[in-house]
């Protein structure tokens, strides 16, 4: 009974008279399963309803839906499995459990007793869109802001050119971010819902291993200033490209320069902006809140109705179909331009010493320049290389943490087209 779940639960009694009228079938709470009563007490529901005990929910003959709300991977896939044997109809906003076990929950719902809406973009029904409504397409591009927390730090850090460190606490306070910030800033939270959209427009199960996956911990206010300067947006950007020679995929997780007279520049807060690019409809960008209680239970009691409707004898949603022969396109064919930042001992020669390496791994530079840094005996260079591709910057960076003038991790964002 954590935070989604309570507003699925708030929404569907407050509502409940409407949305029976809307399912046209009336529904009852069985049971809620939750290893600390605390919260479905404060919400009225009864304790003969409560349960520590998930086999209690999804070994019960009389329930038709299970929504599994818990997160993590193993513990929800096997209540996932174990429901879906047992012939019930399962809603999950779980991304995580279908980033690794998606193939067998899948089929093991032949493809149409799962619904997972809320898995991706909280409020933005982008799993339909794709799935549904875009069926005739071929995906040429997926890309956008899939993490409001995320996009939440980065906007304040801009409005107010406070330090990560201080926004993401502020983050915490307000409940948009966990106490564990990993899966959200490092990015591994996009990743999951990346997974499953490359899978949606592509057939194509990758592992994270086969994507680039890069948070915003690393952005600082040098950063953020170069990009207003500079007509710029930072964003975590998420994006699935198909646009390589044969059938090739890539999918990536990473913090971007984006234009700020663009839609997705100009989208702030906790909001979330999906761009779908198909070889019949164009560009259709698609933007909804991404964080909070109320629009992923939005999603979760959207997914309730069509779970409904399955169970009604309505229409089905048509099969996933997989496609093995789809490859990973190799790192030299992901192709950019970059910005790099780098923090040097300040002292003669170090320039034209960094601008060598850019030179032995056949980067271009379009611009550089130096500045002040904190510290009297550092400088800050920023470059802007001319197209590259990513295994030359991924060698470029192996090579600079080995010199001795480099004194910190270098940072990259990807100027995004």
């Amino acid at each position: 009974m954590g935070t989604i779940a309570q507003g699925v639960y708030k929404h569907l009694t407050k509502k409940k008279s409407a949305l029976e009228k809307e399912f046209d079938a009336k529904y009852e709470l069985v049971k809620v399963c939750d290893l600390d009563f605390t919260k479905a007490l404060e919400l009225g529901i009864p304790r003969e309803k409560l349960t520590k005990n998930a086999l209690d929910v999804v070994d019960d003959p009389e329930i038709d839906i299970v929504c599994e709300l818990i997160g993590g991977v193993n513990a929800a896939f096997d209540f996932t499995m174990r429901a879906l044997k047992n012939g019930k109809v399962v809603v999950s906003a779980n991304k995580a459990v279908i980033c690794e076990k998606g193939k067998q929950i899948f089929e093991a719902s032949n493809f149409e007793s799962y619904f997972f809406e809320a898995s991706v973009g909280g409020s933005i029904p982008i799993i339909k869109v794709v799935r549904e409504a875009l069926v005739a397409n071929k995906f040429e591009h997926i890309y956008g802001i899939l993490n409001g927390t995320c996009n939440y730090i980065l906007t304040r850090m801009a409005n107010e050119g406070s330090p990560f460190e201080e926004i993401l606490a502020d983050a915490k306070k307000l409940g948009y971010a966990e106490a564990n910030d990993t899966l959200d800033v490092d990015g591994f939270d996009t990743a999951h819902k990346a997974v499953i959209l490359t899978y949606l427009a592509t057939g194509k199960w990758i592992k994270q291993s086969q994507m680039i996956i890069e948070g915003i911990r690393q952005v600082k206010q040098q950063d953020i200033k170069w990009a207003k300067e500079n007509g710029y947006s930072i964003k975590l950007v998420a994006s699935v490209n198909t646009r390589f020679r044969g059938k090739k995929v890539f999918t990536s997780v990473r913090p971007a320069l984006v234009a700020r007279d663009s839609v997705l520049g100009n989208v702030n807060g906790v909001y979330n902006a999906v761009a779908v690019e198909g070889d019949l409809i164009g560009t259709g960008i698609y933007i909804g809140k991404g964080a909070g209680q109320d629009p992923t239970s939005s999603a979760v009691i959207s997914d309730i109705f069509d779970a409904i409707k399955y169970l009604k004898g309505g229409p089905k949603i048509g099969d996933l179909c997989e496609h093995d022969d789809i490859k990973i396109a190799d790192l030299e064919e992901v192709k950019g331009v970059y910005y790099v930042r780098i923090c040097v001992k300040d002292k003669p020669g170090v320039l034209a010493g960094i601008a060598e390496k850019f030179a032995r791994h056949g980067i271009s530079i379009e611009l550089m320049e130096q500045s002040k840094h904190d510290e009297p005996s550092k400088a800050w260079l920023i470059m802007i290389t001319h197209q590259t591709n990513e295994k030359a910057i991924k060698g470029l960076f192996a090579d600079l943490k080995k010199t001795t003038v480099v004194q910190d991790n270098p940072f990259v964002l990807r100027i995004f087209e």
